[in-house]
C-alpha cells in the first residue's frame, strides 16, 4: 500500500521500487548469504580435516600393542567349550556338549578357567566384567586393529553361558566339573570321560560374591551390546539386576556356603563385588538406587586403605570406576552424593599413587626389573591389572581435561600415569631382564613349556585320564602354541623357569588374559576414553 501511494505520488522513489528490482535485490542478498555459508562449510570442513589428520599424525597405531593384542584375543578361542564356531586354533576341538545337562541346563558354552577343564563361575565372570569395561573404553581402538568382533564374540560366548547358568531368580549354577577329579587327570577336554557335576548357590546356601560378580559381568556387558543387539541387552540386564538383589539379600560368602571352593577360589569378602556389581548397574540403568547404594555402602569400601585389582578384590576397580562419574558427571549429581564419590575418586588417587614409581607413596612391592609383584602365585595378574587401572585413569583425566594428580604435594601428569602401564606392558612383551616375552607367540621368545592340558598334549595322541600325564612331564615343549595364553610370570628376582610343572609361573589363566587386553587396547593410540557408555 504505501508504495502504491508513492506511485500516484509521481516521486522518483516509486519509478524506481518495482516489483522486479525488490526480486532482483533479495535475489542478489540470497545468492551472497548461500555463499557465504558454503564457504564457511567448506572452511569448517577443510579444519575438520587438517585437525582429524594433525590427531592421526599425533596418535598413530602402536604396531607392538597391536599386534600383542591379536595375539592376546585367541587365548579365548584356545580356552572355549562347547560346540565351537569359527574356530581359529586348529588343534581345538568341541568339548563340554553335554555339560549342564543333568540338571537340563546347556552349560556347554563358557570358558576353561585356565590349564585344566573346570568352569570356575567366579572368575570367569570377572573376565567378562573385564571383557565388557575394556571395549566400552576402548573399543573404537579395538575395531582400528580389527580386533573389536574378536572381542565381541569372546565376551558373548561368556555370557551365553552365564545367563543360562541363572534359570530362576535365586538360583545360580557357578561350577562345571570336580575339581578334585579333574586334577588327577591330565587330558584334552574334547576327550573328557570324567563325570562333570554342576554346583550351584542359592537361598540355602548363598554366595553373595559369585552372584554379584554375575550381576556386573551382565551389567556391564548389556552395555556392549545395547546398540547392536538391544533385545540380549535387555535379556543381560534383566538378568544382572535379579542376581544384585539375590545377592544382596542373602548374604553370605560362597567359600563358606561351599566349603569345597576353598582350595580354588577362595573368595576373601563379599563386600566388594556388591559395591562392584551395584556401579556397574548404576552406569547401566542410571537408576538412583544403585548410585545410593554404593554412596551409603562405604561399610565395604574401606576408604583410605588401597588394594589390589583382582579376580578376588574389585575396589580399587570400583573406584577407579566411580571416578569416572566424578570426571564426567559429577555437575548433575546430588551434593551428598557427589561427596560420597569424591571420597572414592580420592582413594583411587591414593592407588595411582602408589603405582607411580617415583611418588613418595610409591609401593616397594616391585622386582628391580620395575614390574609390580605381589604374590609368588601368578605374579603378572596385579602388574597388569594395575597398569590397566593406571591407562583408563590417565585418559579419565586427560577426558576431562584434569591436568594434574597430586601426590603428598608432588604432581604429576596423566602421561606419568601411561608411562607407568606402558613399563608394566613392556615388561611383559619381553623388555624384563629374561628378555623374554611372557605372551605366548609373541617375539623371539616365549615360554614353550605351558602348563596347559590342550597344549601339551598332541590332537592325535591316544591317552587317557591317568596315562596322559607323561605328556605333563615330557622334555618336549608343547606340541600345540596356546596363542596368546599370559602366563604367571617371573618371580620377585625377575627370574622365570620354562617347564610344565612349575605351576605358580608357567600356567595361563583367562582374567589375566582379559586384563592384558584392557590394557593393550588403551596404548594402541594416545586417544581418549568416550564420556558416556550410554
Amino acid at each position: 500500500m504505501k508504495r502504491i501511494s508513492e506511485a500516484e505520488m509521481g516521486g522518483k522513489q516509486a519509478e524506481t521500487s518495482n516489483p522486479m528490482d525488490r526480486g532482483s535485490s533479495i535475489w542478489c542478498l540470497l545468492v551472497l548469504v548461500i555463499g557465504a555459508l558454503v564457504v564457511t562449510a567448506a572452511a569448517l570442513t577443510i579444519l575438520k580435516y587438517l585437525h582429524f589428520s594433525k590427531n592421526n599424525e599425533a596418535h598413530p597405531i602402536n604396531k607392538k600393542y597391536a599386534d600383542a593384542l591379536e595375539l592376546a584375543l585367541q587365548f579365548f578361542d584356545v580356552q572355549k567349550s562347547g560346540k565351537l564356531v569359527d574356530n581359529r586354533i586348529p588343534w581345538r576341538g568341541d568339548s563340554g556338549l553335554q555339560d549342564g545337562s543333568e540338571e537340563n541346563l546347556d552349560l556347554s558354552k563358557g570358558m576353561y578357567d585356565a590349564g585344566d577343564a573346570i568352569k570356575f563361575g567366579f572368575p570367569m565372570a570377572f573376565t567378562a566384567t573385564v571383557l565388557s569395561w575394556s571395549i566400552l573404553e576402548y573399543g573404537d581402538q579395538m575395531n582400528a586393529v580389527k580386533q573389536l568382533g574378536y572381542a565381541y564374540n569372546s565376551l558373548r560366548w561368556i555370557t551365553d553361558y552365564l545367563i543360562n547358568s541363572h534359570p530362576s531368580e535365586n538360583v545360580l549354577y557357578f561350577q562345571v566339573g570336580d575339581p578334585g577329579l579333574d586334577h588327577k587327570c591330565w587330558e584334552r577336554p574334547e576327550t573328557m570321560t570324567e563325570r562333570r557335576p554342576v554346583t550351584q548357590v542359592n537361598t540355602s546356601f548363598p554366595g553373595t560374591e559369585v552372584v554379584a560378580e554375575t550381576a556386573a559381568a551382565l551389567a556391564s556387558a548389556s552395555l556392549v551390546f545395547k546398540e547392536n543387539d538391544p533385545d540380549y541387552s535387555s535379556s543381560l540386564l534383566t538378568h544382572a539386576r535379579q542376581l544384585f538383589t539375590f545377592a544382596d539379600t542373602y548374604r553370605a560368602s560362597y567359600s563358606i556356603s561351599i566349603p569345597q571352593v576353598q582350595g580354588f577360589y577362595n573368595s576373601t569378602g563379599y563386600g566388594d563385588e556388591l559395591l562392584w556389581a551395584a556401579s556397574w548397574l548404576y552406569h547401566a540403568t542410571r537408576d538412583d538406587s544403585y548410585l545410593r547404594y554404593v554412596t551409603n555402602g562405604q561399610r565395604f569400601a574401606n576408604m583410605e586403605i588401597t588394594t589390589w585389582f583382582s579376580w578376588d578384590d574389585k575396589l580399587a576397580g570400583t573406584q577407579v570406576l566411580l571416578s569416572r562419574i566424578i570426571f564426567f558427571r559429577a555437575k548433575d549429581m546430588p551434593t551428598v552424593e557427589n561427596l560420597d564419590l569424591q571420597m572414592y575418586r580420592k582413594t583411587a588417587e591414593l592407588v595411582m599413587c602408589g603405582l607411580l614409581p617415583d611418588s613418595p607413596t610409591a609401593t616397594s612391592r616391585r622386582t628391580d626389573g620395575g614390574l609390580i609383584w605381589i604374590t609368588e602365585w601368578n605374579p603378572l595378574q596385579h602388574a597388569v591389572a594395575s597398569a590397566f587401572l593406571a591407562v583408563l585413569y590417565s585418559d579419565y583425566m586427560l577426558t576431562s581435561q584434569t591436568e594434574t594428580l597430586y601426590c603428598s604435594g608432588n604432581s604429576y601428569k596423566p602421561d606419568d600415569l601411561r608411562n607407568f602401564a606402558i613399563s608394566q606392558a613392556d615388561y611383559v612383551l619381553g623388555e624384563n631382564p629374561m628378555k623374554m616375552s611372557y605372551l605366548v607367540g609373541y617375539g623371539s621368545r616365549y615360554p614353550l613349556y605351558v602348563h596347559h592340558r590342550g597344549s601339551s598334549i598332541p590332537v592325535n595322541a591316544d591317552t587317557s585320564c591317568q596315562d596322559g600325564f607323561k605328556w605333563l612331564y615330557s622334555d618336549d615343549p608343547n606340541p600345540n602354541i596356546a596363542v596368546g595364553a599370559l602366563v604367571g610370570g617371573p618371580s620377585l628376582n625377575d627370574s622365570y623357569s620354562d617347564t610344565r610343572d612349575n605351576v605358580k609361573q608357567s600356567e595361563p589363566s583367562t582374567y589375566n588374559s582379559a586384563l592384558l587386553v584392557g590394557l593393550l587396547s588403551g596404548l594402541i593410540s594416545t586417544s581418549s576414553v568416550v564420556k558416556s557408555y550410554t
